[in-house]
């Protein structure tokens, strides 16, 4: 069933993606737009699980799960009311019946044959070897070596989410003052310098900030790459690209997430 899950996000997921740049030409707008999906992403990560256990402490998990399908449908139907600016592909460039997987194809190629997308793939797997040890190692931190319970673990995790929202909510006004490269260094040098700390046995109360470091830097770097992957790619292209995206983006997942495991009982 998660495998299923995870199959439908990754058509979904660049798609939506890369329509945000055809309903939102103006990059002013469209920086708002990402950082709005951010929040809203945090968000969810937040809330979710809380809304979860709330229900469950009145519902069955069955009653849950029929509730969650019907939301899914409730999504589809929004969904398909939406009516979307048209891009018409240029003479050479692939229909748009082409199958997935020669676009995910083509947008890797695109994307491996661009210095700057080659640079935003460094800095994705930066994020992904922090965020592979946070959601990896901090249950474990918590309560082996701050002796803390799942409540500690909770607040440790909220502080990782309330940094990123927190960069979410300021970065269109950054963004209008310095480059979307130099925000995305300084978030990879906020998150070394941040994961160096936390390596040094912090206290609870310094757990929090560290954390907090954590969720703001890992939003430095990701939320500025939509822009970077908008301008690498002509219109026709943006699927292609930002399916290239959540593949590669998924690949450096897959190789920090064991190895994050693997750290932490060396």
């Amino acid at each position: 069933l998660v495998f299923v899950f995870q199959l439908f996000s990754a058509a979904f997921t660049p798609t939506f993606q890369a329509t945000i740049p055809d309903v939102l030409p103006d990059e002013e707008q469209y920086t708002k737009a990402l950082s709005l999906s951010r929040l809203t992403y945090d968000l969810e990560s937040l809330l979710s699980p809380l809304l979860a256990g709330l229900l469950l402490s009145v519902i069955s998990f069955h009653w849950l799960f029929v509730g969650t399908t019907l939301g899914f449908i409730a999504s589809a139907v929004l969904v398909l009311s939406v009516t979307l600016p048209v891009v018409i592909a240029k003479a050479g460039h692939a229909p748009d019946d082409e199958r997935f997987s020669r676009r995910v194809m083509r947008g890797i190629r695109i994307y491996l044959a661009t210095p700057r997308l080659r640079g935003l793939l460094a800095l994705n797997f930066a994020v992904s070897s922090v965020g592979a040890m946070v959601i990896v190692n901090t249950v474990v931190y918590v309560q082996v070596v701050l002796g803390g319970n799942e409540q500690t673990y909770t607040t440790v995790l909220m502080a990782y989410g309330l940094g990123s929202m927190l960069v979410a909510l300021l970065l269109p006004r950054l963004l209008g003052r310095i480059s979307a490269r130099r925000t995305m260094l300084s978030g990879a040098f906020v998150l070394a310098l941040a994961a160096a700390t936390a390596a040094l046995g912090p206290t609870l109360h310094q757990t929090w900030l560290i954390w907090l470091v954590l969720g703001a830097g890992s939003a430095l770097v990701l939320t500025p790459g939509g822009l970077l992957l908008r301008r690498s790619a002509q219109p026709e292209d943006r699927v292609a690209l930002f399916a290239a995206q959540f593949a590669l983006s998924h690949a450096c997942w897959l190789i920090t997430y064991p190895l994050a495991g693997w750290l932490g009982i060396a």
